[in-house]
């Protein structure tokens, strides 16, 4: 089987699934259970569609990127990497291009990652008791509030710094994309927290997206992938930002660079204006 026809059979599939946690739980199996040389060369055939502006392989694609940002995910995306690269897969080297640091640290203010104690500053308290000040609460006990749905309490456990409470409040029905995009945007932010919110459902929010991508302290594998998901407006804001990461700003201009070009109301092609 070709690449092209290995991909068909891969899209049928995926984009059969209606529900978008089974599309990503069948891309995770796939990619788990398949050949990588075979696969390399499948997702290589979606993703240069996808740039060209296909509409299944990009709505394909999206559930691609949530499979790779999953948890677990890096020895098979390191394979696929090498794979690409040794086969010049360009398309699929866009989409798991592990971009060198350029002055950006890993976490806020070159700091090392964050210990229990670190986590737990500025967290929630409980009341205080015989004059003494109350404690902070327990990581437990921050989760279970997450899943609660007062309003107030969800507004300040978004300022909690731990992966596991973020992880519990992103899945309340009471969050709002406003409250996410405001998590996504946070300077300065924590890579572990981005990542949580790059692999949740809100990701999926055209703002979200871009608030990610352009925060330097989300991972820059991440944001890697979730560059090629970006429209064209938000690919050449990326591009300008000097906020960016300087190799993801490239990456997006690698992007901009393969659209296809649009037509305009009399039928001519636009050579300065392309499709997203």
């Amino acid at each position: 089987m070709d690449r092209h026809a290995r991909a068909d059979a891969l899209l049928r599939t995926t984009l059969s699934l209606a529900d978008a946690g089974l599309r990503v739980s069948y891309l995770m199996h796939v990619v788990r259970a398949s050949d990588v040389e075979g696969l390399a060369r499948a997702l290589d055939a979606v993703c240069e569609r996808a740039e060209q502006a296909e509409a299944g392989c990009r709505e394909a694609l999206l559930a691609i990127v949530d499979a790779l940002n999953g948890p677990g995910m890096e020895d098979v995306v390191q394979r696929l990497r090498e794979q690409a690269a040794g086969e010049s897969l360009l398309a699929l080297e866009r989409l798991v291009r592990s971009p060198i640091r350029t002055g950006h640290p890993p976490t806020p203010s070159g700091r090392p990652p964050a210990t229990s104690e670190a986590y737990a500053a500025g967290a929630l308290r409980a009341p205080p008791r015989d004059g003494e000040p109350g404690r902070p609460l327990t990581l437990g006990e921050r989760k279970s509030l997450a899943r609660r749905h007062n309003r107030d309490t969800l507004h300040r456990l978004l300022a909690d710094s731990h992966p596991d409470v973020i992880r519990a409040l992103l899945r309340n029905p009471r969050l709002t994309e406003d409250d996410v995009l405001r998590l996504a945007a946070r300077r300065p932010g924590r890579g572990e927290v981005l990542a949580e919110v790059a692999r949740s459902g809100w990701s999926h929010r055209p703002r979200i997206r871009l608030a990610l991508v352009m925060n330097p302290a989300t991972p820059m594998e991440i944001a890697a992938r979730i560059a090629g998901l970006l429209l064209r407006p938000e690919l050449e804001r990326v591009a300008r930002s000097p906020a960016v990461p300087a190799n993801v700003r490239a990456l997006c201009l690698e992007h901009l660079e393969r659209r296809p070009p649009v037509n305009d109301d009399a039928g001519g092609v636009r050579p300065d204006r392309r499709v997203h």
